[in-house]
């Protein structure tokens, strides 16, 4: 394993846990096992640093990110529900997210009006309630109703907190191959070649088996990780991984054809 050093640990010394052994851990904790607590908290330092990754973009220390993200997996451990049947990694996820994109808020230099930023954390707050009692993402809406303000107020403050993107930040990469925003910005001139590439690949779509079609359109049309993937259709991260590439492979063979 490849030895990465954040906030003076060394992340190939981290122990590993098999899901068996999580759910043991949280039932300890729950009945106040410190040790127990201490030995999921040093395990789920891979899942906080793989957070800290999406933000490699911005200016701010990654040891600091580090720091905070910790503050969301322990506020995750915190307030998880263990009878819920949810997995930890999919509750605190979110959580740990919420953490640094506050802290980056926070420090942004766009000043934001006290009223937007009131309304924008009540918005989080109310989406963080939500994530207790299901696993499925509250919509703009849902959100809205459950803080008693119109959807539109709710929408205009969480985009006033938001940190600015670059037209070149990453919206997907796989190891060499890399997709910026600015790929999926639209032409406005639609050309005929642009027409018979997109009829070439909607034929080309038809080729490929149901099963590697589904996970194509999640990878690439609904934005979902493989990791999401794994937990939504219930396969290993690794053979999510072997039907996108094998999707993949069966769109180029079509279309060089």
């Amino acid at each position: 394993m490849s030895k990465v050093t954040i906030s003076g640990i060394d992340t190939s010394s981290l122990p590993k846990l098999t899901a068996k052994e999580c759910d043991e851990l949280l039932l300890k904790i729950k009945r106040g096992d410190n040790d127990a607590r201490d030995l999921f908290l040093l395990a789920n330092m891979r899942l906080v640093l793989s957070m800290v990754g999406r933000f490699s973009c911005t200016s701010e220390s990654a040891d600091d990110l580090f720091q905070v993200g910790m503050v969301g997996l322990l506020k995750s451990l915190e307030n998880f529900d263990v009878s819920q049947g949810v997995k930890f990694s999919t509750y605190a996820v979110p959580m740990i997210l919420g953490e640094i994109r506050r802290y980056l808020r926070d420090r942004t230099t766009i000043k934001v009006p006290r009223s937007l930023r009131d309304t924008a954390y009540k918005a989080l707050q109310a989406r963080e309630n939500m994530l207790k009692h299901s696993s499925a993402e509250p919509s703009m809406m849902e959100i809205a109703e459950e803080i008693g303000l119109p959807y539109k107020s709710v929408a205009c403050a969480l985009d006033a907190v938001s940190e600015p993107l670059s037209l070149h930040d990453s919206v997907f990469s796989d190891g060499d191959d890399a997709v910026e925003i600015v790929d999926q910005l639209a032409d406005e001139k639609e050309t005929a070649e642009n027409w018979s590439e997109k009829i070439a690949l909607y034929e080309a779509l038809k080729l490929v088996p149901e099963r590697e079609l589904a996970v194509l359109k999640l990878r690439y049309f609904d934005g979902k990780t493989q990791v999401e993937i794994s937990d939504m259709i219930g396969i290993s991260q690794a053979q999510v991984s072997r039907l996108e590439k094998s999707a993949i492979c069966k769109l180029k063979e079509s279309l060089a054809t």
